[in-house]
């Protein structure tokens, strides 16, 4: 019986290493032999997630032709891979992936690591910050004194608690787009809203329109979907969307969906302009492409001076072509896994009645923790505090970057909560696997991308500030000057780090 769980195909394989090797050496760095080069890769995306374990590998005489070298040269790779424990195999069933015995299994998205081992490790993984007291307990306590009338009714609300569909559509409302609230659903978090839509839009094998680079953890979604994600550059720094790339892919690929953060894109940062928000509207309609808009980061405005378009929904009330995607998890805290859809009366009626097969509704509680938030005034002043903590990081982050790591290359956002930066030359997929041993985590840009894009960068967001933000800047210029070297896979654990 064969131990692989799915395959990699020798091309998608082939794109993944060569995107990988299509960095500069570092200085002093010596080339290794080609079969090594070819080892270190596999196992790098392994480490990284982006191969999965248990994969099973193409055979030697398919990769070598993908690769344009000798099969013997993947036959060593394999056999390298054998001897250290990452990769088995058997006669008549190939070669999978594996993990040597004492590894952590890696993880395919963006998990934030669990509270016990953060005294050894600063955690860069995770774009949240720490619950803005007092308002998180304040407004468990007000949900607290509102929850007995409900504690007498079934507590099944597939759309929502009526009140707070009320109070999103009141907000969208005196923005100066008028809703009702049969135009939203009520989830559980973005990633519910996100994964609904599209088990209803977008079926196996459809293809969706994404950013390259977006927000790792929606493409894993969509992947695991079934989705063919079809990617649309970005422009360089903050100019956010390339319009003509987008009317492009609407017009030649004529994806069922399309994917994007319009304000303080996640990973970088950029803020589309209402001349792009109306033009891609217009483009989506055209095509019959639905835009499924992440509004998740709209609150994060971090500058005084900002001057914020109208949201992308504007464009089209009506929400047949725009689906909007809200949530308190990045603008309150991640731990209040509450998020909505504003859309079509029947296409959130059609939400609804698909989610029945799903997780049935929200929890009441939280629904109404937001809801108080929402109605008292204590959502406007937890936001305040929120942008006041992640303005005061990103500006410890930027300098202790700039200190540490000079040669690398980023522009500062004016909201959100990350740095897209790009690493001089190093593969950030090795600079991930360093970070991990010298005590910081940090997301590669491949995680961001599709078919092993964007190797050389990283995504740093800002959860540190202060003593920390220098700390992990010293780490990462640490993790650098291995990658450098040509290390950067094997290196020592961390030494306990106290904030």
């Amino acid at each position: 019986m064969a131990q692989w769980t799915s395959a990699v195909g020798a091309a998608q394989l082939a794109r993944q290493l060569q995107a990988q090797q299509q960095r500069p050496a570092g200085p002093g760095s010596r080339r290794p032999p080609a079969y090594r080069a070819l080892a270190d890769g596999i196992r790098l995306l392994v480490l990284e997630g982006r191969v999965a374990v248990a994969a099973r590998l193409p055979a030697e005489r398919e990769l070598a032709l993908a690769l344009a070298v000798s099969r013997t040269t993947v036959a060593a790779a394999y056999e390298a891979l054998r001897a250290e424990g990452f990769l088995e195999s058997r006669r008549g069933a190939g070669s999978w992936t594996a993990v040597p015995a004492g590894n952590p299994l890696p993880a395919r998205g963006l998990e934030p690591l669990p509270p016990e081992a953060l005294g050894s490790m600063i955690d860069l993984g995770c774009a949240s910050l720490p619950a803005p007291e007092p308002w998180l307990t304040r407004a468990v306590q007000g949900a607290l004194e509102e929850l007995p009338p409900y504690a007498h009714t079934h507590g099944d609300y597939p759309a929502g608690l009526p009140a707070l569909r009320r109070m999103i559509a009141e907000r969208y409302t005196a923005d100066g787009i008028p809703t009702m609230p049969e135009q939203i659903m009520v989830t559980t978090g973005a990633m519910g809203a996100i994964d609904a839509i599209c088990h209803l839009f977008a079926g196996r094998g459809e293809r969706i329109a994404v950013e390259s680079p977006s927000y790792a953890n929606i493409l894993q979604l969509m992947r695991e979907a079934g989705a063919r994600l079809v990617p649309v550059a970005m422009e360089e720094g903050l100019g956010g969307w390339d319009l003509s790339r987008w009317r492009q892919v609407l017009r030649d690929a004529a994806p069922r969906l399309g994917y994007v953060v319009a304000d303080f894109h996640n990973p970088t940062g950029a803020l589309a302009d209402e001349e792009r928000r109306r033009a891609l509207v217009d483009a989506a309609r055209s095509a019959g492409t639905v835009l499924v808009v992440d509004e998740t980061m709209r609150e994060l405005h971090l500058d005084e001076d900002v001057a914020m378009p109208r949201p992308v929904c504007a464009f089209d009330p009506a929400g047949s072509t725009v689906l909007t995607v809200g949530s308190a998890s990045k603008a309150f805290w991640a731990g209040m896994r509450i998020g909505w859809v504003r859309a079509a009366p029947d296409v959130i009626r059609s939400l609804v009645a698909a989610r029945a097969y799903a997780d049935m509704g929200t929890p009441v509680l939280e629904q109404l923790a937001v809801n108080w938030l929402m109605r008292t005034g204590g959502w406007q002043e937890a936001v305040r505090l929120r942008r006041e903590q992640a303005r005061e990081n990103r500006d410890a982050l930027v300098a202790a970057v700039r200190r540490e790591l000079p040669e690398w290359e980023f522009a500062v956002p004016a909201g959100g909560l990350t740095l897209w930066v790009r690493t001089g030359g190093l593969s950030g997929s090795r600079l991930a696997v360093a970070g991990e041993g010298v005590g910081v985590r940090v997301p590669s840009g491949p995680r961001f991308g599709v078919d092993g894009a964007f190797e050389g960068y990283v995504r740093l967001p800002f959860t540190v500030g202060g003593p920390v933000a220098d700390e992990a800047a010293q780490r990462l210029a640490q993790a650098a000057r291995l990658v450098g070297a040509g290390g950067g896979a094997g290196v020592e654990a961390p030494r306990t780090f106290v904030a």
